[in-house]
């Protein structure tokens, strides 16, 4: 989401390039990326970068979302430009795909759940968009795990695959996933994809690196403030294994059973090179039981609050 409004397009160009350099080939968005009402900037931005042909396209999984709304000009605050209803489902998709330059998306996510919706209207609108071969996988984001066993139960009685991935907000510094969310997409065979896993930044290195270097917004400030000593004793861990704090989170993230890889957002080439250190990281059972002492797991329910 940083193409568009951080990033040039055409050093968007250079990071995806990169990224398939380094055989990574899972790409994220949604329609709503660029934050310019109804534009989709972002996604405009990755069609023009597979329009440039060398098999672009076919070497990407391509993930975007839908939810937010994409109503501009006359159709401003109109009904059915946002949320998940089967009219904007189907209109949203035929947005991403126009704007992507793409016959097709490898994954659809429901940006955020819509409590209003009936399970069987959302999946009748997916299933209808998977026959027509415009998506072939139907995702999550921001759901709870109650959520992610109504819509695939519910997609079961359909015969249809239901939810196959669930993006949530996970790092050190928020761990509630690991009560509900983490189990019920385990138990279900949900790959969770987490988002913000550096917690904005905060969890690669803002005490003793960067700290008044960097600028950060009054609630990121606000929240190193209310995390300080954690922080600091973090960095002091990292420190004594050699490691970079946002390599180790990441390589943290790596390591828990129900994540499929957590989805980082490089503004540069430099911090997409510098980001696969990660993948070279051990999390030690000893290391994890200081990182725990650190930032307090949750256990899964009920353990986490009751016998």
């Amino acid at each position: 989401m940083n193409f568009g409004p951080q990033t040039t397009k055409e050093d968007s160009f250079k990071v995806m390039d990169r990224a398939l350099e380094h055989r990574i080939n899972f790409f994220d968005t949604a329609d709503v990326y660029g934050w310019a009402r109804g534009e989709g900037i972002t996604e405009q931005i990755i069609g023009d970068w597979f329009a440039q042909g060398g098999n672009r396209r076919e070497r990407v999984v391509l993930a975007t979302k839908l939810y937010g709304d994409m109503g501009k000009d006359e159709l401003l605050d109109w009904p059915n430009t946002s949320r998940v209803t089967a009219l904007h489902i189907r209109r949203a998709c035929e947005g991403s795909l126009k704007r992507m330059k793409t016959d097709y998306i490898d994954l659809y996510q429901m940006h955020h759940i819509f409590r209003a919706a009936p399970w069987d209207e959302i999946w009748e609108a997916y299933d209808i968009l998977k026959t027509q071969g415009k998506i072939l996988y139907a995702g999550s984001s921001n759901f709870a795990g109650w959520h992610i066993v109504q819509a695939n139960e519910a997609a079961a009685k359909r015969n249809s695959v239901g939810l196959v991935s669930e993006q949530s907000k996970y790092s050190l510094l928020q761990r509630e996933i690991e009560m509900e969310v983490g189990p019920a997409a385990e138990a279900y065979g949900v790959g969770v994809i987490p988002w913000s896993p550096l917690a904005g930044g905060i969890l690669g290195g803002v005490i003793k690196t960067t700290d008044g270097q960097r600028r950060h917004s009054d609630a990121s400030k606000a929240v190193i403030e209310k995390h300080r000593d954690a922080l600091t004793k973090w960095e002091d861990l990292c420190e004594t294994m050699g490691e970079k704090p946002a390599d180790v989170a990441l390589a943290w993230t790596l390591s828990k059973s129900f994540v499929t890889a957590p989805i980082i957002g490089p503004r540069t080439i430099e911090q997409l090179d510098g980001s696969l250190r990660a993948l070279e990281i051990v999390i030690t059972e000893d290391i994890n039981t200081k990182i725990d002492e650190i930032f307090p797991a949750f256990k899964t329910s009920p353990e986490h609050y009751a016998w």
